[in-house]
């Protein structure tokens, strides 16, 4: 019989789509085998601070369908330090917390790992983060709704684009990963997709828009942040001197992409996970992020998480597909 009664929850790093929903269901299960539950406000800096909230179903009534997240987060450079991750525990003890269920990504699941092991507390993660980019989960809550936005945005793009002949190049988020990138990409039929792994520098672009169709009536290039070419502004210039003769503009959504409603893939992913990670702690696991697998829970080590992503996420297919579609 597990000895968790009470079961604290927060949010850190980035936010993203669907964290309101995961919430809710950590909750919500919490309820449904009678424990307490308690919400940390501002991620690993409310453990510091000790900034803890009672929460119950009313906490999370009405709160599925918003983005954000209602426990707030931040990052926190004293977690980081003995010292700090000494006082969140000793807070954690001192209000009788046994166990932490932890939204986020990278980060996050690092400081929890270290936590986890220095002072043997039983913590599950939940793969909060709209760049896909944690294995141990096809998909972390955020990325379609993510996806979705760019392919949104875009799309009203490609209309003035060709009202006036145009080449846009969209920057879109995505700093160690291309996944926001490649799939919206496919998804808007952009005429090239620029990503970290992909490796396709300026000279490679050049050479697809001069061998491309001639009479399209716009072009849309799509950028993650973290490409080698550089940013949107910096490939724009270096295509104006190229191509006098395009109009080219350039668009960089930024921080749009981590808002709005989550998507209804994300809310029933946020869901799933939620409740799967509390039973998940009552079972005895810990030190693990839960995820869904070929549409299957599964439980992955923050260790195997962290800073590993998965090469079959883009494969030699995927970018092969991207060429055949540029055409």
């Amino acid at each position: 019989m597990s000895k968790i009664k009470n079961i604290g929850i927060l949010t850190s790093g980035g936010d993203s789509p669907g964290m309101n929903a995961a919430i809710r269901a950590v909750v919500r299960a919490s309820l449904y085998h009678n424990l307490k539950i308690t919400g940390v406000l501002r991620g690993y800096e409310g453990l510091i601070q000790a900034d803890f909230i009672p929460m119950d179903g009313k906490s999370v009534a009405n709160i599925i369908q918003r983005g954000g997240t209602i426990l707030k987060t931040a990052r926190c450079d004293a977690f980081k330090t003995k010292e700090g991750r000494v006082l969140a525990h000793k807070n954690l003890v001192d209000s009788e917390i046994d166990a932490l269920v932890v939204i986020g990504g990278d980060g996050t699941f690092t400081g929890a790992d270290i936590f986890s092991k220095e002072f043997d507390f039983p913590i599950i993660g939940l793969p909060g983060t709209i760049d896909n980019d944690l294995v141990g989960t096809d998909f972390t809550i955020g990325y379609d709704t993510a996806i979705n936005t760019v392919v949104n945005a875009v799309d009203k793009i490609r209309d003035t684009a060709e009202s006036h002949d145009r080449l846009f190049i969209v920057e879109v988020m995505g700093r160690d990963s291309g996944l926001i990138a490649l799939r919206s990409g496919i998804g808007v039929g952009a005429e090239a997709i620029l990503i970290p792994e992909a490796k396709v520098g300026v000279p490679e672009l050049m050479h697809r828009i001069e061998t491309g169709r001639k009479d399209k009536a716009s072009k849309i290039i799509i950028v993650a942040e973290g490409d080698e070419a550089g940013g949107a502004y910096v490939i724009g210039e270096t295509l104006k001197e190229k191509f006098p003769k395009y109009d080219i503009r350039v668009s960089v959504l930024g921080h749009i992409q981590r808002g709005g409603s989550p998507s209804c893939m994300d809310r029933v992913l946020a869901s799933r996970l939620g409740v799967a990670a509390l039973e998940g702690l009552l079972e005895g696991k810990t030190d693990v992020m839960a995820g869904l697998v070929n549409k299957e829970i599964v439980f992955t080590p923050f260790s195997q998480t962290i800073k590993h992503i998965d090469a079959e996420k883009i494969t030699p297919s995927w970018l092969k597909l991207v060429e055949i579609l540029s055409m």
